[in-house]
């Protein structure tokens, strides 16, 4: 009170000076008790502050957390994390207290919505149905329900993934600076890759640059501006077409034996194609069928992929792998075994193959789809072909709407993706880790498929939005 007179301050400056009061205070605080614990807690402190406020941010830091983050955390089990597998969770919670704040607690409307969700459920009734029904002869360890959980997080973290985009992303420019960043970045990184004496910066790489989706979606999207966007600045074609060698030579040069590089890239190129070119379908159908009906196809890829040596060092090995996964998950074909258990029903016997017996196998299937029914059952895989239908459903319909420029290149990218994806899942559990196997540190690479899938789902509401408006198919400019 001054001269009789009560003076307040306004409620924003009393929260500036206490914000600045807390700044200082802890300014002198950490001066004194330096460490990297605090300066990490003050980083992550500061991100959730501008994510909370700007939770599309999130997005765009998921790109190089996925791929220029090489650390790991141990959890106590056999499972580790790295940088991405924490960013993803608390993007979600973030983006879960601003629905509540906004008291809009919902999800943007897609029929890709419910299939993926019951999905989760799926496997969360699995995991029930796994333990109370447990073999007492198959020995489980102490912690070994964390590590059924990481597996299921692996499914809800995809899943998440895929739902931010869709429901975060409301304008078409951030979709384009999400694209454009994960190419500079990705497309950097190859470039890198394939250039002799580029190892040293390699090491600032994560191992995402050495799992299939990674080229799977680079060849994808970058395809897809250079063959859809006749808008595309003369520097980012030149730039693709570099990023596009560099696929071709990793992929079908220097890891031509990982046949999973080549197929993927392989399959959206070849899906790309035939977007593309309509015309020139029937023709290459033609000649495919000559070709495969001539024998001379099938012992051009069987030769390409490495003839009868491969196949004795990996493919025979693991229709064995698979047969001993179906034979035990055959205890319960319709709802698995629970997340991640067949690894331990696996190895109650040995396992023969020619010349090799494993007493104990450590089984991992190599094939997504058979970890699915392992994991999850029938029940579990039914809902997932769901979704697959669903969202294949949904691209096919967007590719009516957005006819030119960034949009139309994205969606014919992701039907090449998807694809591609869905064929890769043949060759390993590439798209949904197993945590034995590939894990997180393969779920760097396959976030990113699932992330720039929900981009779909997020021009979807933009093209529901334009024909409510009165606007033309026309896609984006």
């Amino acid at each position: 009170m001054i001269g009789g007179v009560r003076h307040r301050l306004p409620a924003g400056r009393l929260w500036t000076w206490a914000v600045a009061a807390l700044v200082l205070v802890g300014a002198a605080y950490l001066g004194s008790h330096a460490s990297m614990r605090w300066l990490a807690l003050l980083v992550v402190g500061i991100g959730a502050g501008v994510l909370l406020k700007q939770p599309i941010l999130g997005l765009l830091a998921l790109v190089p957390a996925a791929l220029v983050a090489p650390m790991e955390f141990g959890t106590g089990t056999a499972v580790a994390v790295n940088p991405v597998t924490l960013l993803v969770p608390a993007l979600l919670a973030l983006w879960l207290l601003d629905m509540v704040r906004r008291r809009e607690l919902r999800l943007v409307p897609s029929r890709t919505n419910r299939p993926l969700f019951l999905f989760l459920l799926a496997g969360l009734f699995s995991l029930l149905v796994g333990i109370t029904f447990w073999d007492p002869a198959v020995s489980r360890s102490g912690n070994f329900t964390l590590v059924q959980l990481a597996q299921w997080a692996v499914f809800a973290f995809s899943a998440g993934a895929f739902w931010l985009t869709g429901n975060l992303v409301r304008d078409e420019v951030w979709l384009h600076r999400l694209t454009f960043l994960f190419l500079l970045v990705g497309g950097g990184l190859a470039l890198l890759r394939v250039v002799p004496g580029a190892e040293g910066i390699m090491g600032y790489a994560t191992a995402a640059l050495t799992r299939a989706p990674f080229w799977l979606l680079l060849a994808a999207l970058g395809g897809g501006q250079l063959l859809f966007n006749p808008g595309l600045s003369t520097g980012w074609r030149l730039f693709l077409l570099a990023t596009l060698g560099a696929v071709l030579v990793y992929a079908f040069f220097i890891m031509r034996e990982a046949a999973s590089n080549w197929v993927g890239v392989a399959a959206a190129a070849g899906v790309l194609a035939w977007l593309r070119f309509p015309r020139l379908r029937w023709l290459v159908v033609v000649l495919l069928l000559v070709l495969a009906g001539t024998g001379i196809l099938s012992t051009a890829v069987y030769s390409f992929a490495g003839g009868d040596t491969e196949w004795e060092e990996s493919g025979g090995s693991r229709m064995a792998l698979i047969g001993r996964v179906v034979e035990v998950t055959m205890r319960n074909p319709i709802t698995g075994l629970g997340p991640a258990a067949y690894r331990p029903y696996a190895r109650m016997k040995p396992l023969p193959y020619g010349r090799a017996f494993w007493i104990e196998p450590n089984v991992s299937s190599h094939n997504n789809y058979v970890d699915l029914f392992a994991h999850v059952g029938l029940l579990g895989l039914g809902l997932f072909f769901w979704f697959a239908a669903e969202l294949t459903r949904l691209g096919w319909r967007l590719r009516a709407h957005f006819t030119r420029g960034f949009a139309a290149g994205y969606v014919n990218a992701m039907l090449a993706a998807w694809v591609g994806a869905l064929i890769l899942m043949l060759f390993a559990d590439w798209i949904l880790p197993f945590v034995y196997n590939i894990g997180f540190p393969g779920f760097q690479a396959s976030v990113l498929v699932w992330l720039f899938l929900g981009g779909l789902v997020a021009l979807e509401q933009m093209s529901r939005g334009a024909r409510e408006q009165g606007g033309v198919g026309e896609g984006s400019k």
